[in-house]
């Protein structure tokens, strides 16, 4: 956490306010993980982290409003994925490791933050723009980087003219955030992590270049 941290009246907390109030994120992270969103209330929050509801509403408006704070945060980490695609080769072998790294990032960033992005979701799909304006931050930064190396490839004559380097890059961002998202379920297909992975990573390559990757 960086910059001046301020209550909900905008005094500024103090080092000790910031650790409750970072302890108060942390416990609603944790509750999201195992209730459903709308059955976590302030006091049983405020109960977990050891403090009362009246200093919960110091720091937040109410539990969407901390559910936000920690959704930004996780959006400003899943914005750095991008760096997975910014400068990389896509012929030959480093293809194939390019694509084999996309996945792997998308695939942990979505272990280790289900629990909120699924919450983003739901608020996204309901309409709420605050929610679709986080999705859209982890999700534009890598499609962005990955149709610049389409075009790039495109220039060079690697990549078929006619193609819309936007438009697959876009499809290929939102099917591994689907997947991503659907990992449990695969499990239940009788799919295994180790086979989900290379098989993604197969469709990302023939996506991006258009051909069966070197390994």
């Amino acid at each position: 956490m960086t910059g001046q941290v301020r209550t909900v009246d905008g005094r500024v907390a103090g080092r000790r306010g910031q650790a409750t109030r970072q302890k108060l994120l942390d416990c609603l992270s944790e509750m999201l993980s195992s209730s459903p969103y709308r059955d976590v209330k302030v006091i049983d929050v405020a109960r977990k982290a050891g403090t009362s509801p009246a200093t919960f509403y110091q720091y937040f408006p109410d539990v969407e409003g901390a559910v936000l704070e920690i959704a930004e945060e996780m959006a400003t980490e899943g914005a750095q994925l991008t760096a997975l695609v910014e400068g990389r080769n896509w012929v030959g072998k480093a293809g194939w490791a390019a694509a084999e790294e996309l996945v792997d990032g998308f695939l942990d960033f979505w272990r280790r933050n289900d629990a909120i992005l699924r919450v983003v979701d739901l608020g996204a799909a309901e309409g709420d723009k605050r929610f679709y304006k986080i999705r859209m931050k982890i999700l534009n930064s890598v499609t962005n980087s990955l149709t610049e190396s389409m075009k790039e490839l495109q220039a060079k004559g690697k990549v078929d003219k006619d193609l819309s380097p936007a438009a697959m890059a876009g499809s290929l961002v939102a099917m591994l955030a689907a997947v991503a998202s659907h990992q449990k379920g695969f499990q239940t297909w009788g799919v295994k992590q180790a086979e989900l992975r290379p098989n993604l990573a197969l469709l990302v390559h023939l996506g991006v270049t258009g051909k069966k990757p070197t390994r």
